[in-house]
């Protein structure tokens, strides 16, 4: 299909969009001339309008999709399939491919022969897409052929700066371990270091996977929940990437049979970032993953964490009991340790022994006794807080109950006047309560120790810059329970650059909150099902997971889809009444 190409000069429709002024353009128009360049190069170089505004205006005139080429946007593998010469040729990156249609960035959209030319060598239907010219140079000289400049390609990526290693308390390297270090100090490989780390610390990233991959190595990081890559850096390069970080973690970089485990602190950005290394050796090579704690991104504001106002005033409420037990359950990954420091920082006073066990401990705070448990010389969990109770605590923190000892230690602690905050990997609040008593901790017990249960889930929320209304369809509607709003307006992100176009940016709690109040209490003292909890909990006003975040997306700090995705298995293993029912529990086949 022939595109109608636009009409009018790129300066006019820059200025009817008030994205330039007359005199500005007068101004680019000589640089022009003076130089020889195009327009919109001498705009966005001489920091007139973005890159990402002039596509924008040149694809609505054209009637096409805009896009700024970056890492993590394309497959680079598919660039083979044209190869440079042709790509270079045609002013075309291909990005991605849905079965059999390839979405091309092309310099000129509109040309039909430069797309038939695009059919013809992929065997793919092609949806083209508009992009800059420099920016499509740009990628073909970054990822065409195997044989990549490896300073070139750190160039391109960004400009190396330093990542200050802060020495530990092992100051001492092993003599391989130092001359490696001297080997490679200032050397390509110690700055695509600097800009993996470096790059993650900006976007926000958790963690950093470098993994071998049979083309050479693959560098993926982590925000907001999903993974995203970062760079293909060229082949050859993996045993030196590892052997690298590996001195920066202070590992041993001769011993590739087994996983290993390093720490270390670095300063990026200006920033103190704690990184943790972790290797695992696999069938083509090692695999690291750091992960990066980086404290400025520490939120510890209960406002902030996504609690809406009923369920913040009930969790306050909790964490101002003289004693008793605190849980806070979730799968890996739900942000269950940010809500422990957000409850920590508002407990902590020069008046209160507050004293935490943890495996690891991820950010340091003050006014509180962090304790790093070390089974390798026999500090667990149970022993550590065996110990802490003897150090006239007032409040304990337990970074994950794993087994039966912590368990019963914590109850007992909870029990003894203490108020014991703790972690528990259950999918909703009333799972808890039978997690523990499948623990054996007496149901008499945990009746009279435990305060309450919150139960969180991770969002992303949509992305401000690129939020827009739509209507979801009537099958999620009903999915989430919420046919009512059928009709009603939600807020979604269309993608942009400051999101790497995912329509989504940070991340807010999703939280249910329930507390134990006597009804409930009598229910655990029985040895009831989770369902029974459940149920009762719900007749009390406690909102499950999947209500909670039906009201984030009707306030529009996330899309409905993204509360559909976190919270779809919610509850516990079964609802079935005979299945999570106890054989002594009242209401068993066995108790009747």
């Amino acid at each position: 299909m022939k595109l109608r190409a636009p009409q009018k000069k790129l300066g006019e429709l820059l200025i009817e969009a008030g994205l330039l002024s007359e005199e500005q353009l007068t101004q680019a128009l000589s640089l022009q001339k003076r130089s020889g360049k195009m327009l919109g190069s001498v705009l966005i170089s001489e920091g007139m309008v973005t890159g990402s505004v002039l596509v924008s205006v040149l694809a609505d005139q054209l009637g096409l999709r805009g896009v700024v080429l970056r890492h993590g946007l394309i497959d680079t593998s598919l660039l083979q399939e044209i190869g440079q010469e042709e790509a270079t040729r045609l002013q075309a990156v291909p990005m991605f491919r849905v079965r059999d249609t390839m979405t091309v960035a092309m310099a000129e959209p509109q040309s039909l022969p430069a797309i038939d030319r695009l059919r013809q060598l992929t065997s793919c239907k092609i949806k083209p897409v508009l992009a800059l010219p420099q920016n499509i140079e740009q990628f073909i000289d970054q990822n065409a052929g195997q044989d990549l400049d490896v300073d070139g390609f750190l160039a391109s990526l960004h400009h190396s700066e330093d990542v200050e290693v802060i020495a530990t308390e092992e100051e001492e390297q092993d003599e391989v371990a130092a001359n490696l270090d001297r080997l490679v100090d200032g050397s390509p490989i110690v700055n695509l270091v600097n800009v993996a780390m470096l790059q993650a610390v900006k976007d926000g990233a958790s963690d950093i996977h470098i993994e071998p991959d049979r083309k050479g190595t693959r560098i993926r990081y982590r925000i907001d929940g999903v993974m995203r890559e970062l760079m293909q850096p060229p082949a050859g390069m993996h045993s030196a990437i590892v052997s690298r970080v590996k001195v920066v973690g202070k590992m041993d970089i001769a011993e590739r049979r087994l996983p290993q485990e390093g720490r270390v602190r670095i300063v990026a950005e200006g920033r103190d970032v704690d990184l943790r290394v972790s290797s695992i050796p696999t069938l083509l090579g090692e695999k690291l993953v750091i992960r990066l704690l980086d404290k400025s991104n520490l939120n510890v504001r209960m406002e902030q964490l996504g609690f809406r106002e009923d369920p913040l005033d009930t969790f306050k409420r909790m964490l101002r009991q003289p004693y008793g037990l605190v849980l806070v359950t979730g799968p890996t990954g739900s942000g269950k340790t940010t809500t422990l420091y957000s409850a920590l920082d508002l407990l902590r006073s020069p008046e209160t022994n507050l004293v935490t066990v943890e495996d690891p401990v991820e950010y340091q705070m003050d006014l509180i006794n962090q304790i790093h448990v070390n089974d390798a010389v026999g500090l667990t969990f149970p022993r550590a807080l065996r110990s802490i109770l003897r150090q006239d605590p007032d409040i304990i923190m337990i970074g994950e109950i794993r087994d039966e000892e912590t368990a019963r230690v914590a109850v007992q602690a909870a029990l003894t006047g203490h108020l014991v905050l703790a972690t528990l990997h259950t999918n909703d609040a009333p799972g808890a309560v039978s997690r523990l008593l499948d623990m054996s901790i007496e149901p008499y017990l945990l009746s009279g120790a435990l305060v309450g249960v919150v139960a969180q889930r991770l969002a992303r929320k949509v992305c401000v810059a690129c939020a827009a209304k739509y209507h979801p369809e009537p099958e999620l509607l009903a999915e989430a329970g919420l046919i009512e709003k059928t009709g009603r307006a939600f807020r979604h992100g269309t993608g942009c650059r400051e999101c790497h176009d995912t329509g989504f940016k940070g991340r807010l709690g999703v939280y249910e909150v329930m507390e134990v109040t006597p009804k409930i209490r009598r229910l655990i003292h029985r040895g009831a099902a989770s369902h029974q909890l459940r149920e009762m909990a719900r007749s009390e006003g406690v909102r499950t997971l999947s209500e909670e975040g039906g009201e984030l997306a009707l306030s529009g700090a996330t899309s409905l889809e993204e509360i559909l995705r976190v919270t779809r298995n919610e509850g516990d293993i079964t609802d079935d009444p005979e299945l999570d029912t106890p054989p002594d529990a009242p209401g068993s086949k066995e108790a009747a």
